[in-house]
């Protein structure tokens, strides 16, 4: 169940025009100049913005995996435990933190990673 760091960043580097931003203890995930993600290799953990109401869901439901960061403007930002959670989750909510974040003309030219398998979304 456990997801791997290079799993991860896989993943959200495949995200259109997403720039990744390395400080001294984490890298940090942008796309149009704004902030949806990071990763702490040290923890095992990536933070990722959320809306306020998918925040407090994903900790109320598991919280073993999940844990709230900070809010703000808005948005709720949870940690996410990337031993305690599977590939296709977290794709979900790394695409759901670009989408809220990045401009509506590349999310409307993104494919959802939910929608590509033939579901329909269950987050956001």
């Amino acid at each position: 169940m456990a997801v791997h760091s290079k799993d991860f960043f896989t993943f959200v580097g495949g995200l259109p025009e997403v720039i990744r931003g390395e400080g001294p203890t984490y890298s940090s995930f942008s796309v149009a100049g704004r902030k949806f993600g990071y990763h702490w290799p040290q923890t095992q953990t990536v933070g990722l913005k959320q809306t306020l109401s998918e925040q407090l869901a994903l900790v109320a439901e598991r919280p073993e995996v999940f844990e709230v960061q900070f809010t703000a403007g808005g948005f709720g930002w949870v940690v996410v435990d990337l031993a305690g959670i599977d590939l296709v989750e977290l794709r979900e909510l790394v695409f759901e933190a670009w989408r809220l974040t990045a401009p509506e003309e590349l999310v409307a030219a993104a494919p959802d990673p939910a929608t590509r398998r033939g579901r329909t979304p269950s987050r956001g």
